[in-house]
Order: C-alpha cells, then sequence, then structure tokens
C-alpha cells in the first residue's frame, strides 16, 4: 500500500493557541503581502529608483511574497480544521515550490550583496558592471539555479516509499519531516538532500560574508559620506542575512532522521524574515520612503 495523504500536526494541538496563532500569521501574511507589494509599485513607478540595487530589492520582494504563499495559506486553514490533512501529491508539490523560491532568494541575496560590493569597491566601473541587462541574467540565472534545486529535491523525495506512518510534525511539507516517514533507509538519500540543501546554504552564506568583510575594509579606508551611506544600506542586507540563512543552516546541514523537527525554527525563515524585508528596506532606505511618501 502506499501513503495517499498526510496529516500535519502544525504548531499546536491547543485550541486557544490555535486561534491566536491564526490571528498572528494571518496579520503577518497580510503584512507580507501588502509590504512588499507597496515596494514592487514604489520601485516600478518612480523614476529615481531605477538603480540596479532597487531593481534587485523589487524582485526580492516579488519572491518573499511567493515564498510565504507557499506556507501561510495552508497553515492559516489548517489552524482552524479539526482534521489537518494534505494529499500526497500537494505536499510534493508544496515542498517543490518551497525549495525553488527559497533556493532563489538565496541566490538573489548573494547577487544583491555582489551589487554593494561593487558599488562601493568599484565605484566608477558600477554603471558598467551591473547594467540592466546584467542584472536580468543574473536574476534568470537565480531563478533556474533555484528550479534546478528544487527539482533535485523533489526527485530524491518522490522514488523513496511511503507506506507506513503519514503524519507530518510541521505545519507544512519539507523534506527533513516527509525523509522521515519513508519505509526504507534513507541514509544515502539524507546526505544527497543535505549535501545539496545545506552546502547550497552555507557556500552563498559564505560568500555573503566575505562580500561584506571586503566591503568594510573598503569603508575602512575610504571616510566618506558616500561609502557610509552604502555601509548603512549593507547593514540592513546583513539584518536579513542572519534572519534567512543561520535557520536554513541549521535545518539542512544536518542528517534528518538523527534529530527532532525543528517546526518552531522553519518560522523565522517562512514567517518572519518576510515581514521582516519591507521593513528593514523601508525604516532604513530614505529614498525608498520618500518615495512611498509620494506615492
Amino acid at each position: 500500500s502506499r501513503v495517499t495523504e498526510f496529516i500535519l500536526l502544525g504548531l499546536s494541538d491547543t485550541r486557544e493557541l490555535q486561534v491566536l496563532f491564526f490571528t498572528f500569521f494571518l496579520l503577518a501574511y497580510a503584512m507580507v503581502l501588502l509590504g512588499n507589494l507597496l515596494i514592487i509599485v514604489t520601485v516600478r513607478t518612480d523614476p529615481k529608483l531605477s538603480s540596479p540595487m532597487y531593481f534587485l530589492l523589487c524582485n526580492l520582494s516579488f519572491i518573499d511574497m511567493c515564498s510565504t504563499t507557499v506556507t501561510s495559506p495552508r497553515m492559516l486553514v489548517d489552524l482552524l480544521s479539526q482534521r489537518k490533512a494534505i494529499a500526497f501529491e500537494d505536499c510534493i508539490a508544496q515542498l517543490f515550490f518551497l525549495h525553488f523560491v527559497g533556493a532563489s532568494e538565496m541566490f538573489l541575496l548573494t547577487v544583491m550583496a555582489y551589487d554593494r560590493y561593487t558599488a562601493i569597491c568599484k565605484p566608477l566601473q558600477y554603471r558598467a558592471i551591473m547594467s540592466r541587462q546584467v542584472c536580468w541574467v543574473l536574476v534568470s540565472a537565480c531563478w533556474a539555479g533555484g528550479f534546478l534545486h528544487s527539482m533535485v529535491q523533489m526527485l530524491l523525495t518522490m522514488q523513496l516509499p511511503f507506506c507506513g506512518p503519514n503524519t507530518i510534525n510541521n505545519y507544512f511539507c519539507d523534506v527533513p519531516p516527509v525523509i522521515r516517514l519513508a519505509c526504507t533507509d534513507t541514509y544515502v538519500t539524507e546526505w544527497l538532500i543535505v549535501s545539496n540543501s545545506g552546502f547550497i546554504s552555507l557556500v552563498c552564506f559564505l560568500v555573503l560574508v566575505a562580500s561584506y568583510m571586503f566591503i568594510l575594509v573598503t569603508v575602512r579606508v575610504r571616510f566618506t559620506e558616500g561609502h557610509w551611506k552604502a555601509l548603512s544600506t549593507c547593514a540592513s542586507h546583513v539584518m536579513v542575512v542572519t534572519l534567512f540563512f543561520v535557520p536554513c543552516i541549521f535545518i539542512y546541514l544536518r542528517p534528518f532522521s538523527t534529530f527532532p523537527s525543528d517546526k518552531h525554527i522553519c518560522v523565522i525563515y517562512t514567517v518572519f524574515s518576510p515581514v521582516m524585508n519591507p521593513l528593514i528596506y523601508t525604516l532604513r532606505n530614505n529614498e525608498v520612503k520618500a518615495s512611498i511618501w509620494k506615492l
């Protein structure tokens, strides 16, 4: 027999907490959609925000809207449902799109760090290096890389037999909790997935840290107002990187079967990070704030 559906345990089985979580996550989801949509409309309508940095920021806002839409609507429905069942095909689809937009965001944050490095360390060559054509190529490469990564995750998960327990100790379908339910030895599959998801998370994070270290060294040498303004922009990027990458590395860079589920940590990069992005980029950027008030 093969499992045809999974049961999601959610964040809590207490009715009062479920109502509280529903209210909180509904507000968070609305903030993500409205905040990121406001950033996209502002960047698209204000000619002053035509630099590559704002083009990449617009794409980041779109990815944040997609990533939270993959998990939040289903979680909100389940918080008010008695039986939190999800079909096997829907579970695999959620897993696929979660890693698709998640990996694309990792690559895009890396591109944004490269953009800031070029703007600060090579200001005279910035317009030539980060032309609009180059930006489109980099963003397309981010989406293509996310798609390839997600395809590998999905294929490695789908080839496993699921014939026993069908209870997922999480509020959405992800590789670690689903892998634990397979009716076979998943040691090799786990390490293949860890080397894929974990390796991508770690490499992108190290590249980001290296780029910001180069920026700090450059700013330390050049004490100009423009460079300190760019450093302030980088500080917001560091906050996003910390919120997004650290939980991902903790979740995916380890064997799944030997560690318990960390569904509460997953809330950080599926809910809090998309909520914080529009707040960080608007509150710490005077040009965006001025454009929003003008709009």
